[in-house]
């Protein structure tokens, strides 16, 4: 399939490779409009849909992830069309379909929608050229996209609170310090280091992969008695899988897992 708003290609070596796709709206610094994220949504559940592939790495440019959704295409919105017209829903939450980790390779501005989508994936690795932030505020509204329920179960309520209420962006060494971030590293390494990690993931167990990231969104989204319940649930399912006899066998042999991601 062509696309007009991103590029895709396939990474990596072995029986497992990562989708990669870069946002390519350069004139706009990534804007978030339908089109590329209607794209943005194909391109995911071609991944992963796609056997091959066991990890997906989002990236934008070096000046911006995404500077935000694209305001131009909502400035006259009235709020009959922006509810019957599903600006945001109808697209948006494609990303929570897929099973697969996804991890944000961010560069440049992240903000507003940008920010949100980036909170949407597993992992975001953050150049140390980074801004994050929800500037909604400056514009006489709010995030739509899941800012003010995100971001405070990222970095708290006090956090999140400052950021939402004055618009202010937070560099990449403050967002790793209040935990939006799991790594900070030069600009120059940026998608060297996600597609690293990505094949770190590649040669692990994917059912194993797909229920942690299931636990984990559980322990995120509802209480703590709910999560565990979850969590020992997926644990005793897994040893109906080939993966657990192996990576076990492989432990008690002294040897490197052979994992066939069933």
């Amino acid at each position: 399939m062509s696309y007009e708003c991103i590029l895709t290609e396939v990474r990596g070596e072995g029986a497992r490779k990562t989708g990669l796709i870069t946002l390519n709206r350069p004139k706009q610094l990534n804007a978030l409009n339908g089109q590329l994220m209607d794209e943005l949504g194909a391109a995911l559940l071609a991944f992963e849909a796609d056997e091959g592939i066991g990890c997906i790495v989002i990236t934008g440019s070096e000046k911006a992830f995404a500077a935000g959704a694209d305001i131009a295409a909502m400035a006259t919105l009235g709020y009959m069309e922006a509810y019957t017209g599903g600006f945001i829903t109808r697209n948006w939450e494609t990303i929570r379909q897929v099973r697969k980790p996804v991890i944000a390779a961010v560069a440049g501005f992240a903000l507003g929608g940008g920010n949100e989508l980036a909170m949407m994936c597993d992992i975001i690795l953050a150049a140390d050229t980074a801004k994050f932030g929800q500037p909604e505020i400056k514009l006489g509204t709010i995030p739509g996209a899941g800012g003010t329920q995100r971001l405070p179960r990222a970095v708290g309520k006090a956090k999140a609170m400052e950021l939402l209420l004055t618009g202010r962006m937070m560099g990449a060494e403050e967002a790793e310090r209040a935990g939006l971030v799991a790594r900070v590293v030069p600009a120059a390494s940026l998608l060297d280091e996600a597609l690293a990690v990505a094949a770190q993931i590649n040669e692990l167990s994917g059912p194993s992969l797909m229920m942690i990231k299931e636990c984990v969104n559980e322990a995120y989204e509802s209480g703590l008695s709910t999560g565990v319940r979850t969590e020992r649930h997926m644990f005793q399912s897994l040893f109906g899988t080939e993966d657990q006899r192996e990576g076990m066998a492989a432990f008690l042999e002294k040897r490197k897992p052979a994992f066939r991601h069933r």
